[in-house]
């Protein structure tokens, strides 16, 4: 019997040429949760969904989805988990009724019952009314609802959804967000999302973690992250890099942490709004006058910055 969760222990990928994709990465997805997985491109996510979709084998470690071994037990994986990745394997000539019914005979149904659920989901996923046109002539964002749509045909226990809503138009990755919320709410299901879009992860997602250069960094809810960031940021813009420099070594003592992008200088601290008069004297007592500042609560983008170095980018993983 599934257990629903998903547990990795240690979980390493090494490919040819001594590179080490995934290094060692342990966490647990508790039966019943959202969890976030993220990462900077390269970082490792996709590799490590292969693993736990039993698409590429562990080259140490061990992982179990749903209390089933990923490499012993892979056909009892299969089974109960569903899986919508970021490449879109469906035929362009086929049609919609006839790919699902036919997924859902792999799967063990009658044609009947194929069919029968077949229709649920081409409803489910508001495709309903094309079901005579061939799949090639879908738009992108049709051609990933219906990616969806295969992933529910067995009503797994567990979904895998790598970057499920990319190249959605934003109605379209809400509706995608609100089946993803239908299904975690009402059937108990155990969600594993990989994401381009830290708002995505913030809404959806229970806990996070983010994955760095084959390695977890952080993990946890995303209003904690949020909160040890150290309170709200000043966003200071300037004219160029050294200028954001000049400003740096001015007020730093003034925040709990600092941080340059370019030519932003964040300023990390707590009753940010009642410091912008100070910051903003101290800078212009020195001749230096920012371009425009903004106040802003942390956010997983403040988050992912800190632990990564680098701001999220909106590009596939490619490892």
């Amino acid at each position: 019997m599934s257990t629903r969760e998903i547990v990795a222990e240690g979980l390493i990928k090494t490919f040819k040429g001594d590179v080490t994709a995934v290094d060692g990465v342990s966490f647990k997805v508790q039966a019943g949760e959202v969890f976030g997985f993220l990462g900077p491109n390269g970082a490792g996510k996709s590799t490590t969904v292969s693993m736990l979709t039993t698409l590429s084998l562990p080259s140490a470690g061990r992982a179990t989805v749903g209390g089933f071994d990923v490499v012993t037990q892979a056909i009892s994986v299969r089974r109960i988990a569903g899986v919508a990745l970021q490449e879109i394997g469906l035929d362009p000539i086929m049609k919609s009724m006839e790919l699902l019914t036919i997924q859902g005979q792999l799967f063990g149904l009658s044609r009947r019952d194929s069919q029968r659920r077949a229709r649920e989901l081409l409803e489910l996923v508001k495709l309903a009314d094309v079901t005579e046109r061939p799949v090639g002539k879908y738009s992108g964002g049709m051609r990933r609802r219906l990616d969806l749509a295969m992933a529910l045909v067995h009503q797994p226990e567990i979904l895998f959804l790598d970057e499920p809503t990319t190249g959605l138009d934003p109605a379209s990755r809400r509706d995608v967000w609100a089946e993803v919320r239908r299904l975690n709410q009402e059937y108990g299901m155990t969600i594993f999302l990989t994401t381009q879009y830290l708002e995505e992860a913030d809404q959806l997602a229970d806990r996070i973690a983010i994955i760095n250069k084959g390695q977890i960094v952080v993990e946890g809810k995303p209003n904690d992250l949020k909160a040890q960031m150290g309170g709200d940021t000043i966003n200071l813009t300037f004219s160029d890099g050294v200028t954001v420099g000049r400003a740096s070594d001015e007020i730093r003592a003034m925040a709990t942490r600092v941080h340059a992008d370019r030519d932003v200088l964040r300023l990390y601290l707590p009753n940010a709004a009642a410091a912008v008069p100070t910051v903003i004297n101290r800078l212009q007592a020195v001749g230096i006058t920012p371009l425009s500042l903004t106040l802003n609560q942390p956010t997983l983008d403040d988050v992912f910055l800190k632990v990564t170095g680098q701001r999220f980018s909106p590009d596939a993983d490619a490892a």
